[in-house]
């Protein structure tokens, strides 16, 4: 399931192939991979979904956190987020937590409000305590 969280962001949980073309079909044009490999069995390889994902013309990008979040990870997002263009991004993770945590922290780089970041986090299901000092 897709959650928004603002007009240009969607999260949510592992993603499959299956699932891009709905991605697409949603205005998603960069999908944002935040798992590590290897962190659940069954788990599909990002290089399988970085091919599919290019296969229905969406760009993709990786940038795995793991044991927390550092300076490169929202660096990284704030790069896909702003290459995502007039399109949107979808970010997903185990459960949509990770991504949701490192969309706020880029966003509050880009300089919108906390309160604002909130709003949104709190309206898809996510509480942003974790990353709360970084707002």
């Amino acid at each position: 399931m897709f959650r928004q969280l603002d007009d240009k962001t969607l999260v949510s949980g592992q993603i499959g192939p299956d699932q891009l073309e709905e991605a697409r079909r949603l205005g998603v044009t960069m999908i944002v991979n935040n798992r590590p490999d290897g962190e659940d069995a069954g788990q599909p390889l990002s290089a399988d979904l970085e091919q599919a994902a290019r296969s229905a013309g969406l760009d993709y990008r990786h940038v795995p956190i793991v044991r927390g979040m550092g300076p490169a990870d929202v660096e990284a997002m704030r790069d896909a987020m702003h290459s995502a263009g007039d399109g949107k991004l979808l970010a997903f993770c185990r459960s949509g937590n990770r991504s949701t945590l490192a969309w706020a922290v880029a966003r509050a780089e880009d300089g919108v409000p906390r309160e604002e970041l909130e709003r949104c986090a709190e309206g898809a299901g996510f509480s942003l305590a974790p990353v709360s000092h970084l707002l």
